[in-house]
């Protein structure tokens, strides 16, 4: 935790973060249902991908047709399969992406802060927090983890691929985190845990 600026006038910044099928978009939909500002770092790859014209170039020389789509867009499954694949393609595709997500959330950051009113907190979520040491820009972590079992209930199935290798186990990241939740129950009990998380966050 970077500091909980309680008494700051700026919004406390939480990232949530965990494994595929664990239910961090849940999580996320759970925080924003209680008018808390949100965004994922999903939504922010699909931003950039769509919007920014030095992403869409790069990725349109470095890989040409087979990653674009019918209109010349970016085409997201297709440049999954390419870096699924090939751990080099991967690398070269996270340092094109990731300084630009977390430039990304951090301008949203200080909209919010410039507001008249800002928000006590927002929350972003990003699955590689702790793999990419983004933890450090956050003033809270809300780390999400399911069962197995659960995951494949839900159709998650991990792929078991390169990458797995590179994730840090979820019992390190609850070790690490400031709020950790099991979610394998329903989405009652999510909406609870939420609750309690962002009373505790804004009565600091």
């Amino acid at each position: 935790m970077t500091g909980a600026a309680g008494h700051s006038p700026r919004p406390l910044s939480v990232a949530i973060t965990g494994g595929i099928g664990a239910g961090k978009s849940e999580t996320l939909a759970a925080f924003a249902r209680r008018g808390v500002p949100t965004v994922s770092s999903d939504e922010l790859v699909h931003r950039l991908y769509r919007e920014d014209p030095d992403v869409r170039k790069a990725i349109a020389e470095h890989w040409g047709e087979r990653a674009l789509d019918e209109r010349g867009d970016p085409d997201r499954t297709r440049i999954a399969e390419i870096v699924f694949a090939d751990r080099d393609e991967l690398a070269w595709l996270e340092q094109l992406l990731h300084p630009r997500v977390a430039r990304a959330y951090t301008d949203w950051a200080e909209q919010l802060a410039r507001l008249p009113e800002p928000p006590r907190l927002f929350v972003v979520e990003i699955p590689l927090l702790y793999e990419t040491g983004g933890q450090e820009r956050f003033d809270a972590v809300v780390v999400v983890t399911a069962p197995p079992e659960v995951r494949a209930a839900r159709g998650r199935k991990v792929r078991q691929d390169d990458r797995t290798a590179r994730l840090i186990p979820d019992e390190e990241k609850v070790r690490r985190a400031d709020y950790a939740y099991v979610n394998d129950g329903t989405l009652e009990e999510l909406d609870r845990f939420v609750g309690r998380v962002v009373q505790d966050l804004t009565t600091r």
